[in-house]
């Protein structure tokens, strides 16, 4: 009887504990700064037809075309019980990967730990090195690349203490960010966001930045690195606009990628409350322009923020003591950082490459699959990768990086430079002897049809005669 009684307390025990934990993580029900760990089951339903699934796959797969352009259903009423997130409402909650397998009793202590062992803790110290491996470095550390570099760099800055940050709150604020981008995507994931962030930091330590921008200027321009794609979906702007998505309609169809990302990382901000502790202006005013600077990766708008960095330097009225002028230096470094990547070392590049023409192609065949008229770029039947980057990096990256290594004229920027062209040779090469090799197969396989072709209408023709 006393054996039986026991194991009913342990259910009843463990029933209420699972009810105030989710993710294994245990929570206080009264404390709104734990919001983000009540990894509960939520799915958000698009109103143009997009059937609910998990965060991180692949939003277009499953898309009903037919009721794209239906009247969407009247709204149902919906309990304060069920509204389990407030602010980054596009985040399809799971259990976090980063607090996988460690102890509920260890996760305040794995935040605090700041522990990089073996290879991992060796790469970390290059990080400031341009042929910095990140794909290498998100092996090293499980995946967790973007929590991980990021942490080391606002370490590196002192931005912890200088801005009283929360050690922990910081720790939740990165693993929410990295779990928003969608692992699924081949390009446009966390690792191409620590990638970004890692570039960003090599650029806000060339002389000419390093001696004017400011603690808060450090501060916004990592944070708009590790943000800068949040919550990606895989695909353009135009497929959005095309395919009536909502968030095309949010935004009337203006930079509508840049402004969900931007927003989303507000709304992680203030889930997090990273920056609750400082006055109400200043949190909004860092929120605006975390905003700007996400917003200048519009690629629509290269030319309009390329005429203006070219036509100061053609006066050479940039100064950096001014706030607006070192705010635009920030602009085009984010731009620099989140194109670089023909920039950077063949090996690394070329991966990267590969990764955004799948995403092209991926999208390329959705839209073929579903009747959609086929976005030039993304089309796998008149496009290759070394096309595709030829023509990259002769009209968006190279016009960019030119201004560039005019504004600092450094090692790096020759070094940037001198990998573009590295490069871009390299794919023409590619190019170049895959089409050789193409029109040889082409011309053996008509070769023998003409040889049997002749030796059947000679005969023919004697005869005939």
């Amino acid at each position: 009887m006393g054996i039986v009684l026991i194991w009913s307390l342990v259910l009843i025990l463990t029933r209420w504990i699972s009810h105030k934990r989710r993710g294994a993580i245990s929570y206080d029900s009264e404390d709104q700064t734990a919001l983000y760990i009540r990894m509960l089951d939520v799915r958000v339903r698009s109103q143009v037809g997009f059937e609910p699934e998990r965060r991180g796959s692949h939003p277009y797969l499953y898309v009903d075309f037919r009721t794209l352009h239906s009247r969407p259903e009247a709204a149902r009423p919906v309990s304060a019980r069920n509204v389990r997130r407030l602010l980054s409402f596009q985040r399809y909650l799971h259990p976090s990967r980063f607090f996988h397998g460690i102890p509920a009793s260890n996760h305040l202590g794995y935040i605090l730990d700041d522990d990089f062992t073996g290879q991992a803790k060796l790469l970390l110290q290059k990080v400031g090195n341009w042929n910095f491996d990140i794909f290498l470095f998100d092996r090293l550390t499980n995946g967790n690349s973007l929590v991980n570099l990021t942490f080391h760099l606002f370490n590196t800055y002192g931005l912890i203490e200088l801005f009283q940050l929360d050690m922990v709150k910081l720790r939740r604020f990165l693993v929410m960010i990295q779990e928003d981008y969608r692992c699924q995507n081949p390009y446009h994931n966390a690792v191409h966001a620590a990638d970004v962030t890692q570039a960003m930091y090599c650029y806000l330590q060339e002389p000419k930045l390093a001696e004017t921008l400011t603690s808060c200027d450090l501060l916004l321009g990592l944070l708009a690195a590790a943000t800068h794609d949040l919550d990606h979906p895989g695909v353009n702007q135009p497929f959005l606009i095309k395919t009536d998505h909502y968030l095309a309609a949010l935004y009337k169809n203006s930079s509508v990628l840049e402004n969900h990302h931007w927003k989303s990382a507000v709304g992680l901000l203030r889930e997090s409350d990273l920056l609750s502790h400082l006055p109400t202006e200043d949190r909004l005013n860092m929120e605006e322009r975390l905003g700007s600077l996400i917003l200048a990766t519009d690629i629509s708008r290269q030319n309009d923020y390329l005429s203006e960095f070219r036509t100061h330097l053609d006066k050479g009225d940039l100064c950096l003591t001014n706030g607006g002028h070192r705010h635009f230096i920030l602009q085009m470094a984010l731009k620099c950082a989140d194109i670089c990547n023909p920039c950077r070392p063949w090996k690394l590049s070329k991966q990267w490459s590969e990764k955004v023409t799948e995403e092209f192609f991926h999208q390329g065949d959705i839209e073929s699959k579903h009747n959609l008229e086929v976005t030039p770029l993304c089309d796998r039947q008149s496009n290759s990768v070394a096309n595709i980057q030829i023509g990259f990096m002769a009209y968006v990256v190279e016009p960019l990086f030119v201004e560039w290594s005019r504004f600092s004229d450094t090692r790096l920027s020759q070094t940037m430079m001198s990998h573009l062209s590295l490069n871009k040779q390299g794919w023409k090469e590619g190019r170049d002897k895959q089409e050789a090799s193409a029109s040889r197969a082409s011309e053996e396989q008509r070769t023998p049809a003409t040889k049997d072709s002749n030796s059947k209408v000679l005969p023919q023709g004697s005869k005939g005669s």
